[in-house]
């Protein structure tokens, strides 16, 4: 019975089509391992039922064509920025002021205008020598907590808002002073790495007619947390990236170099005083010929080699194989000496760095 049994199972596994055998496959196989199609259609962010939110695939696709490439100088840039400013704050308010950066990050504009908690100042800022824009926002806290301070208002915690009404023009008169004073120390910050000039050009309070780019465009934004006596806001700099584009090859650089700080001068002038100090070998050639192999196989105790020059021609002086002046061969008391007449610049600089 059991041979019968199992050729009648042939026989049906024989009559089934390709497809029907696969579908038989599928069933029998693990039915955990299948998806549904809400399960697809969530994976792949189509899920009706979810929230606006963007997620999965889609939400991965989108997330890359934000991640733009990092600018490790700019970062170096602003962290000399933060130092230079909170200086210059201190001063123009007579008050304990700190500035910290919060973010440094890259999003779309589009993005970013939607982002922007009103009201809002925004000053436009031109950058004379890349020809392009930039943008400062100024949130509320920070506008009357500036306006408060510079009026002489009281230690208090927080800056009250008059609610209804749009900034006055004495208030943005302030904020207009204080983004200039934001744009003279960014220039600052940027100068030793590339010549820029920041110049304001006006202030909105509506972000749709702070528009300096395509909405589509990337851009990088760094935020700034800015505190004087417990009370104090928020400020953003914003760059497209289009701005930046000019000196693209210099922030993308790891280093810029020892003279990029210019303040610490310690290191310079102990390097210097070493250098100085250090004892090099010279050499004062009398002269050179070319021979052949077999002429100096040939030599012997009392053979004569004959030179090309004469007896008061010139020697040279050389360093470790590098010629650096040129004299005439005497004598110093019981020493041969040589007195320089013609010193070789370009060989004295090659010596020191080949010694070093």
């Amino acid at each position: 019975m059991a041979e019968e049994e199992l050729k009648e199972a042939e026989k049906t596994e024989e009559g089934l089509s390709e497809e029907e055998q696969m579908a038989a496959m599928m069933e029998a196989g693990d039915d955990a391992e299948t998806l549904s199609q809400d399960e697809i259609d969530s994976l792949l962010g189509f899920d009706s039922s979810a929230s606006m939110a963007t997620t999965g695939i889609q939400a991965l696709l989108e997330r890359s064509q934000e991640n733009y490439e990092r600018l490790p100088m700019l970062e170096v840039v602003f962290d000399r920025y933060v130092r230079t400013l909170s200086t210059t704050l201190r001063n123009f308010t007579n008050e304990n002021v700190e500035v910290n950066i919060e973010s440094i990050t890259s999003m779309r504009f589009e993005d970013y205008l939607n982002s922007v908690p009103l009201p809002a100042l925004m000053a436009i800022f031109q950058c004379v020598e890349w020809e392009n824009y930039g943008l400062i926002t100024i949130d509320s806290a920070l506008t009357y907590s500036m306006v408060d301070i510079l009026l002489g208002g009281g230690k208090l915690k927080r800056a009250t808002r008059v609610e209804g009404r749009p900034f006055t023009t004495i208030e943005q008169d302030m904020i207009r002073s204080l983004g200039k004073q934001m744009l003279e120390e960014m220039s600052g910050a940027f100068n030793p790495l590339t010549p820029a000039t920041f110049r304001l050009e006006r202030l909105e309070t509506n972000p749709r007619f702070a528009t300096i780019t395509r909405p589509a465009n990337p851009v990088i934004l760094i935020s700034l947390r800015i505190e004087m006596e417990e009370r104090g806001g928020k400020a953003e700099i914003m760059f497209p990236y289009a701005t930046l584009e000019p000196v693209k090859e210099l922030l993308v650089q790891m280093f810029a170099g020892e003279s990029f700080g210019g303040t610490d001068m310690s290191w310079e002038e102990h390097l210097s005083k070493e250098v100085s100090s250090s004892k090099v070998s010279v050499s004062a050639v009398l002269s050179r010929k070319r021979i052949t192999l077999k002429d100096l196989a040939s030599f012997e105790v009392g053979s004569t080699l004959m030179m090309n020059d004469q007896p008061n021609d010139p020697l040279s002086i050389t360093c470790k194989g590098i010629h650096m002046m040129k004299g005439h061969l005497g004598a110093a008391g019981k020493h041969l000496a040589v007195q320089v007449e013609e010193v070789s610049a370009k060989g004295v600089k090659n010596g020191i760095a080949q010694s070093l």
